[in-house]
């Protein structure tokens, strides 16, 4: 639900909840005001339309606090006479909390309060159901584990009777290693036997 409001010479979209600064009003932060110039209430696909204001249909805010607007700038410039005139402003503004939006004893608060709980109690419930799941699952598997151990050790350990024993043969001895000859060295020393060198003659000696 939301409406349409006017309030210093302005209009205002507003629903529960919205936050919105309006021209300077004679309150004090956390007053409660009611506001009673609404131009229009929707809900939905329904709409009522004031002339000028909604019959039965008022709009309450907290009043949050007073502050003061952007500063702006007025200059004014006369051409040919030297004339300049150099201005600023700062608007005071109040600064509003839409708490409730009623139309014909309606309340747009209430009906959003009811929505809530609802989401909370759905919400509730289907965390009870995923506690009561998560409880029987727990059951079960501790139901299961004990037949699943037993099977296991079963397994694990065979009857000694259906299991024969076989019969490993020796290994047969390994036969000695033979020892390799020494080998002969790459450059042996030269012995007295080896014939003498023929010498070649000279021709003088001839």
């Amino acid at each position: 639900m939301y409406a349409v409001i006017e309030t210093g010479g302005k209009q205002y979209r507003v629903e529960v909840g919205t936050e919105l600064e309006v021209e300077l009003l004679e309150v004090t932060p956390g007053d409660a005001i009611t506001l009673d110039r609404v131009l229009l209430v929707a809900d939905g696909d329904k709409a009522a339309i004031g002339r000028p204001i909604v019959e039965n249909a008022s709009v309450a805010a907290q009043v949050v606090r007073q502050t003061r607007g952007e500063k702006l700038i007025n200059f004014k410039y006369g051409p040919k006479t030297r004339r300049r005139v150099k201005k600023g402003h700062r608007q005071e503004l109040t600064v509003l909390r839409i708490s409730d939006i009623v139309l014909d004893g309606r309340s747009a608060a209430a009906d959003a309060a009811k929505a809530i709980e609802a989401k909370l109690t759905e919400r509730q419930r289907l965390e009870d159901a995923a506690r009561r799941q998560a409880e029987a699952d727990a059951q079960l598997a501790a139901k299961l584990k004990p037949a699943a151990t037993s099977k296991v050790e079963s397994a694990a350990a065979p009857d000694a009777k259906s299991a024969p024993k076989t019969k490993t043969a020796p290994r047969a001895a390994a036969a000695p290693k033979a020892k390799a000859a020494p080998r002969a060295s790459a450059a042996a020393p030269e012995t007295s036997a080896e014939k003498p060198k023929r010498t070649r003659a000279a021709k003088k000696d001839e």
